[in-house]
């Protein structure tokens, strides 16, 4: 296949999986029940209710009192100096509900500690490809391999970019901070003269895995020279080669893709749980978040979710991440 056909078979390919992701609809949260907003007065300060559902009747319209549960999360959960962790099964707001004038409302709220069995009523958002006891046990598989980190380390599953155009290079380091020992770097964005020399703009960029957090910091490895997957051996053999190994950097040069979460397309979740409190997002071109383009800053990870700020200021989570720098993530 001649360099011509080459950059035109990536172009379609862009062209019609981009179009297969702006065309995915937008699935807006379910509606909550009229007895929710009775209830958040019984919520404890310093939490944020999510999704509510369910009471523990089989025929709620004979019953005079009723249990109601509001999914609870803690404020700081997207905050990046406090993120949440996708391994905690976090809380729920216990309601006792009273039927008057044929409506149900909270008369008392008892925070508590997620009873999974109790909680099943909560409704998650649900996918044909995964649901959530897929996702328990690839948390499971997660942790499982995560002994191997440092203690403190949120362990992730995430792809991603360095976005750092200093001609040096972005810094790997031993350790999450800058007085850790350099161990090698990841080489700017760089052009090939041949070939897509025009797509991306500004470059092909280096990618790697992210396999943990701390402190702003996220631990990657696996890092391929600049345009690897898509330019082949192409990249110069006298540039700077990437340091491959398992290292830290820091979490503002990094940068991705919203990939396919099995989630919500639209918006981002307060706490990396599909039954938090969901807010629409949007992106560079004002529209709605989706599985094509990323975010404006990604600021932690904890499992398969990343905590990213949306291009019109929303902070949130939002589940998988890619590195594709052609295609969507769909």
């Amino acid at each position: 296949m001649t360099p011509l056909m080459m950059r035109f078979a990536v172009f379609l390919i862009a062209f019609f999986t981009t179009a297969s992701a702006m065309a995915q609809p937008v699935t807006p949260p379910p509606a909550q029940p009229d007895w929710v907003a009775s209830a958040l007065p019984f919520m404890p300060e310093g939490y944020v209710a999510g999704a509510g559902f369910g009471v523990d009747s089989t025929d709620p319209t004979d019953a005079k009192t009723l249990t109601g549960i509001i999914a609870a999360y803690p404020r700081s959960a997207n905050d990046p100096k406090t993120p949440a962790s996708a391994f905690d099964a976090g809380h729920m707001l216990v309601v006792t509900l009273s039927r008057a004038d044929g409506r149900l409302k909270a008369v008392s709220g008892e925070l508590r500690p997620r009873d999974t069995k109790l909680a099943g009523a909560i409704e998650h958002v649900i996918s044909a490809a995964r649901d959530e006891s897929d996702y328990d046990k690839l948390n499971a598989e997660l942790l499982a391999k995560a002994k191997s980190l440092r203690a403190g380390t949120m362990p992730c599953d995430l792809r991603g970019w360095s976005e750092d155009k200093d001609p040096k290079g972005l810094n790997v380091r031993a350790g999450p901070d800058t007085k850790s020992k350099v161990l090698g770097a990841l080489p700017p964005p760089y052009r090939f003269k041949t070939k897509s020399e025009n797509f991306p703009e500004g470059g092909w960029l280096t990618e790697f895995s992210i396999i943990g957090f701390r402190d702003g910091w996220f631990l990657i490895e696996g890092a391929q020279p600049p345009g690897k997957d898509y330019e082949g051996d192409a990249y110069p053999r006298n540039h700077p080669k990437p340091y491959a190994g398992r290292g830290w950097v820091s979490a503002n040069k990094v940068g991705a893709q919203y990939a396919n979460g099995d989630t919500r397309m639209g918006g981002l979740f307060q706490a990396p749980h599909t039954d938090a409190k969901w807010t629409p997002a949007k992106n560079s071109f004002g529209g709605e978040i989706s599985a094509d383009g990323g975010p404006k800053k990604i600021l932690a990870c904890s499992g398969y979710w990343a905590l990213v700020e949306s291009h019109d200021g929303v902070r949130g989570w939002w589940r998988r991440l890619c590195s594709s720098q052609v295609t969507n993530c769909s």
